[in-house]
């Protein structure tokens, strides 16, 4: 029996947006163990630094701090005993560095605690996943910049509540997602570039554990304790990479509900892209198709469908990641000093937040690279009404003549037989009495949808300035 069919490893069979992509090594098992020990073995290393930890011993903490010699089920279960699995990750690497040097293995987890190392670690695996996400969005934003400058005269139908309401051009609906993609990016950036910082609080958020085993000068006195919190929490910092707080964070759970905050826009925003393009995809509007080799999207039961399964897996994303990161935010009522479950509720949490943003913006790229735009199909759908996509233009030019309540009622009429007849719309307006004379040769030109886009390509222009 293979790792992927023993029971005990997620293969991703009911998370297919993130299956197979980098986020999903990224947010493995191993990966949290492998980080959960680099928070541990940096630590060692900012304590040399200070003079609390041997050299040498950091040296050896950190070589030894690989997951791949720790046993992650038994990990698992151990955890079942202590409701985190820090604890039995102690145990086992203090017995693996004792393996390489006795007295380095008396250095490990100096003055620290499993909320520390943990929550450190998860910080960790969030900067290496948001880089991963912010490069696929980078890719999808030029691909999508790219799409809107080649479409910005290319006139389509614009919908309101699922119906025609007046021409727009695709390249301005593109414009938009891309807009969309650029605001993920920053909400992530902040996040990314100060907003994961090292946990150090040691038992209960004081660093008590920390000052006891700092080193004691050549009087025997202990360090001031300001100032050896200063520069064990800076070399901390500049050991991991990740940013300085300026309180523990055991109870006070800013960096979570952030960071859950900025995953759940990026699913979103990848959601809308998604729900215009479920939309665009359907046969009787067919204004664009995904891209993806042949038997991409076939159906187990109708050989004939090629379904939109890029925007599927996208948008089930855009469903999940808010639910759960409404329930991070709701973690940020935590009790005392540490919370007896809140904490614990987060780790599941937050992986799959990781895990389906980071899948939705990997597919997002191979949708935006690859998206088929239609735009003979985009010039079907505008005349499909007979041009009533036009009459917001006719009566704003037959206002001033007529005046607006004449005008209103005039066009709403004209419109009303076209949408019953199937006749043209410059064609009834034509024949209705009350239209103005000089109106009547203008009339083939303000019924073409294609010369009613407003803003649009300049709007384009505009966002793709930014």
């Amino acid at each position: 029996m293979t790792a992927a069919s023993d029971g005990l490893t997620d293969a991703g069979l009911l998370s297919p947006v993130r299956a197979g992509t980098p986020v999903e090594a990224a947010t493995g098992d191993r990966a949290w163990l492998q980080a959960m020990l680099d928070a541990e073995a940096a630590l060692a290393r900012a304590q040399a630094s200070l003079g609390t930890v041997p050299k040498e011993a950091a040296e050896t903490i950190t070589r030894a701090a690989d997951a791949g010699r720790l046993d992650l089920r038994a990990l698992a279960l151990a955890a079942r005993e202590t409701a985190n699995p820090v604890v039995g990750l102690v145990k086992a690497f203090t017995a693996v560095v004792a393996e390489q040097d006795a007295h380095a293995a008396e250095y490990v987890h100096r003055g620290s605690t499993s909320q520390d190392v943990l929550d450190t670690g998860t910080m960790l695996v969030a900067r290496r996943v948001l880089g991963i996400v912010r490069a696929d969005l980078a890719r999808s934003a030029r691909a999508l910049a790219e799409l809107a400058a080649r479409h910005r005269d290319t006139p389509a139908v614009g919908r309101t509540l699922a119906l025609h309401a007046v021409p727009t051009t695709f390249g301005l609906r593109v414009a938009g997602w891309r807009q969309l993609v650029l605001d993920a990016e920053a909400r992530l950036a902040r996040v990314h570039e100060g907003g994961l910082p090292v946990s150090l609080g040691g038992a209960a958020g004081t660093l008590a554990g920390y000052l006891e085993y700092a080193a004691v000068d050549d009087d025997g006195r202990r360090p001031e304790p300001g100032d050896y919190l200063d520069r064990l929490t800076d070399a901390y910092a500049a050991e991991t990479g990740l940013a300085r707080p300026v309180l523990p964070w055991h109870a006070l759970r800013t960096p979570v509900a952030d960071l859950a905050s900025a995953l759940a826009f990026t699913a979103g925003a990848l959601g809308k892209i998604a729900v215009d393009v479920q939309s665009l995809v359907r046969t009787e509007v067919g204004e664009v198709a995904e891209p993806g080799p042949a038997g991409r999207g076939s159906s187990s039961a109708m050989p004939h469908k090629r379904n939109p399964v890029l925007a599927t897996l996208l948008r089930s994303a855009a469903l999940q990641v808010p639910a759960l990161a409404a329930a991070l935010t709701q973690c940020l009522v935590s009790e005392d000093e540490r919370s007896a479950g809140a904490w614990h509720a987060e780790w599941q949490l937050l992986r799959e937040c990781l895990r389906l943003a980071g899948g939705a913006a990997h597919t997002a790229v191979e949708l935006a690279e690859g998206l088929e735009v239609r735009p003979g199909r985009m010039r079907a759908n505008l005349v499909l009404t007979g041009s009533q996509v036009v009459s917001e233009r006719l009566a704003a030019r037959l206002a001033p003549l007529l005046g607006k309540a004449a005008a209103g009622r005039l066009t709403t009429e004209a419109a009303r037989v076209t949408g019953s007849t199937g006749r043209p719309l410059a064609e009834v307006l034509a024949g209705l009495p009350g239209l103005p004379p000089g109106v009547v040769g203008e009339l083939a030109d303000l019924c073409d949808p294609a010369g009613y886009t407003g803003a649009a390509t300049a709007l384009v222009d505009r966002a793709l300035r930014h």
